[in-house]
């Protein structure tokens, strides 16, 4: 196991009718600004309910925020706050409502240029301050409510941050927010929390017993809990556990200590930026493209998935490598959700599409070996029509 540091301040509310609790939250007489997405949250109360609970502490609301959460939308945010003196923010929605949120936190408290919080060149800036928040969530799948990053598109890409100042102050988890999703939006979380758990995983041995024992407990929850929570997303106990496996994906717990490999999400935020193809779905088609290509490298861990997750035994390393990967692929295939690029009319021109932005944003070094150029990426992305 690798030295590892160890942080996470955020305060987790979790179960049903939690949201009174929300006054005792917040700091008293603190300028709260309240943060969302589209229009489900007002259609479904989730807003009523919380200008109920706090009253006149809500000095302003910003809704808009996009699925991908765009920096010029998020800039308007920040000149609001910084104008009216906000100095509480409140995001009540799924991961980029909360992404966006800690990108405001950190702008609205930052003198220079915001794009310093997204580009290359800064990512070994710490920033020391930025707004204090909390979050609300009403969609299971990014994790985002107890780490501290986010992801912001820009222009023609998507770029990644992360800094500890914006840890939320508090999450608050109420399974019962997320029973009028749609089964699309229940699928694409899935995914997310798989992918995001795999990618903690699917490296080499690291002797790391307590963080591989808990992902392969993760991974299997996902795939026995899948099919309920899409067909009856109001079962409470369903969608509480499902909740709490999207938090713990990625709050740090079971990355400590251990390689990690974010080849999938970096190929899939291009993806996602070339064609405004939902996060999960592009995920469902490059996750299993690079336990193909990469399988080599990965063999230890793919045949250790192979059998404690799948249960599958064969004498034969190449078949149960073969069977665990169709395994994964039949799982999302289960939740109406296509794992070829060619299911979308996608193929040959996308992947140089692809294969340019990645160079544009210096991403030609990926996987837990860093061997992973462009090249490699082609052998991917082709793995996936």
């Amino acid at each position: 196991m690798f030295n590892f540091d160890y942080y996470n301040p955020t305060k987790i509310i979790f179960g049903k009718e939690r949201l009174a609790e929300l006054r005792n939250l917040i700091p008293l007489n603190a300028k709260v600004m309240l943060l969302y997405g589209g229009g489900s949250v007002e259609k479904f109360g989730t807003l009523t309910k919380i200008r109920k609970v706090l009253g006149e502490s809500i000095s302003l609301e910003f809704g808009g925020i996009e699925p991908n959460p765009q920096y010029e939308t998020l800039m308007r945010a920040v000149e609001i706050a910084r104008t009216k003196k906000i100095d509480y923010l409140l995001a009540v929605g799924g991961g980029s409502v909360m992404d966006g949120t800690k990108f405001v936190a950190l702008a609205a408290c930052y003198e220079g240029d915001a794009k310093d919080i997204l580009f290359a060149k800064s990512r070994k800036q710490v920033f020391t301050s930025a707004l204090p928040f909390g979050t609300i969530v009403t969609l299971s799948a990014t994790g985002s409510e107890m780490n501290n990053g986010g992801v912001i598109s820009f222009g023609d890409g998507k770029y990644h941050f992360a800094q500890d100042v914006v840890f939320p102050h508090f999450s608050l988890l109420d399974p019962e927010l997320t029973f009028t999703l749609p089964k699309r939006q229940i699928a694409n979380g899935i995914i997310d929390t798989f992918v995001h758990v795999g990618e903690q995983y699917f490296t080499y041995p690291a002797h790391a017993m307590f963080q591989d024992r808990t992902a392969e407990g993760m991974l299997k929850s996902l795939t026995e809990l899948s099919s309920k929570a899409v067909e009856e997303p109001k079962e409470y106990d369903t969608m509480a556990n499902l909740m709490w496996l999207a938090t713990l994906g990625l709050n740090g717990l079971i990355g400590a200590g251990v390689p990690q490999d974010w080849t999938s999400h970096m190929l899939g935020h291009e993806l996602t930026a070339l064609t405004g193809m939902d996060h999960g779905r592009t995920l469902a088609i490059v996750f299993p493209a690079v336990l193909k290509v990469l399988r080599e490298q990965k063999r230890a861990k793919l045949l250790q998935y192979a059998r404690r997750v799948w249960h599958i035994m064969e004498a034969d390393e190449e078949q149960s490598i073969d069977f665990a990967i169709l395994k994964t692929e039949d799982f999302f295939r289960s939740l109406e959700v296509p794992v070829r690029l060619s299911e979308y009319g996608y193929g040959i021109a996308e992947i140089e599409s692809i294969l340019q932005q990645l160079k544009t944003h210096g991403m030609n070094k990926l996987s837990e070996t860093g061997l992973v150029d462009l090249d490699k990426c082609r052998e991917i992305l082709t793995a996936a029509i």
